[in-house]
């Protein structure tokens, strides 16, 4: 009889704070504020911000990556009509898995940063 096979499962639910740490890892990116509400940027280009509820972000995606992201977990992922138009999806803390986020978090930097910063990110 073989061994039973559990899936890992991914964990799901982060905080701001959270969201914060794993940014200000990555060379350039500094704490602010857009719209009233706490925000990321690198280079004063815009990453991440927590909107008003303080439960949802809003951060910085390509349209093709968001379209994909939305399909595939939309308890997580979603749109209003004021995002419909920019790079740019909301994510519900509670839902989303934790290391999507931390992938979409870097990947809003590599999209923002400049060469000099990109140079300094080790592999």
């Amino acid at each position: 009889m073989s061994p039973e096979i559990k899936k890992k499962t991914a964990r799901r639910g982060t905080t701001w704070k959270a969201v914060c740490a794993m940014a200000l890892k990555l060379p350039g990116v500094e704490a602010g504020t857009s719209y009233g509400t706490p925000s990321l940027r690198v280079k004063k280009k815009f990453l991440a911000r927590l909107k008003e509820d303080g439960e949802t972000i809003a951060i910085r995606v390509g349209f093709d990556d968001r379209d994909i992201l939305l399909e595939l977990d939309p308890v997580a992922f979603f749109l209003t009509d004021h995002y419909r138009d920019y790079p740019a999806m909301l994510v519900r803390l509670k839902q989303v898995r934790v290391d999507l986020l931390e992938r979409l978090v870097e990947q809003a930097w590599q999209e923002q940063a400049p060469k000099t910063l990109l140079a300094k990110r080790q592999p």
